[in-house]
């Protein structure tokens, strides 16, 4: 189960709400360091969509859902519940329609809650306006940070600049965070990996270095942390 945050969008001090010109550039300078001070991604996300409110003219309500290509998503961080309403739907699962375009596209945006494009579920709960903006993407899943409005069409193409130069910031911080991560991680079982390119040397008559890159993408082949699959080389070593 992935982890959830509920984050209060409290005030920046030294962050512009609504920059523009220089003061963009200056406010962009503040949100990377703000976002590169975190150390996790979890951590990362949840300074983004506090961040997301005070840097996108328009924005009242910000939140960040990763969406699997079987349709399931979950959203990992909100400034308010009302953005979980809006991200989770009637059962959870159903794909929200705008989404489906950030495959194929950086940006959507949903000028009006009440058009057919799958928005009238946000007017009910009082929102008319949303932006969604691509943080990551892949075959399998897709990172989406959407900036929501009570005013319909509350995001113009300042908006959006300023939503994508924003989000440049986030993806590039919240790489850095999860290989920081993993780093972290690694290290934590380097005992236990380094057990396990020991047996992949001697049962692949391999060098170390040709050992753990085999264990490397044996772990992105399958989708599983190099930690699991250590231990499972491991323990299938052990069992008699």
């Amino acid at each position: 189960m992935p982890k959830r945050f509920v984050v209060v969008a409290s005030e920046f001090p030294d962050l512009p709400r609504f920059p523009a010109g220089f003061e963009l550039a200056e406010a962009l300078t503040v949100a990377a360091q703000q976002l590169h001070d975190t150390v996790t991604p979890h951590s990362t996300m949840r300074t983004a969509v506090r961040l997301a409110v005070h840097l996108l003219p328009g924005a009242d309500h910000a939140g960040i859902s990763v969406i699997e290509r079987s349709q399931h998503r979950h959203t990992v961080a909100w400034t308010d519940e009302v953005v979980r309403s809006a991200e989770t739907g009637p059962t959870g699962r159903e794909q929200v329609p705008y989404w489906e375009q950030l495959w194929s596209a950086p940006v959507v945006r949903l000028e009006d809650s009440e058009a057919d494009d799958g928005g009238a579920p946000l007017a009910e709960l009082g929102l008319r306006s949303a932006l969604s903006l691509r943080l990551r993407t892949d075959r399998r899943r897709l990172t989406v940070l959407t900036a929501y409005a009570h005013k319909p069409r509350a995001f113009d193409e300042a908006a959006t600049r300023v939503g994508r130069l924003f989000t440049a910031h986030v993806s590039l911080a919240l790489d850095s965070a999860t290989v920081r991560e993993q780093l972290t991680e690694a290290m934590r079982t380097r005992d236990l990996i380094g057990q396990a390119t020991g047996i992949l040397m001697e049962r692949m008559d391999m060098d170390a270095a040709e050992a753990f890159e085999s264990l490397i993408k044996a772990s992105q082949r399958e989708n599983v942390k190099l930690r699991d699959l250590a231990r499972r080389i491991v323990g299938t070593s052990q069992t008699p």
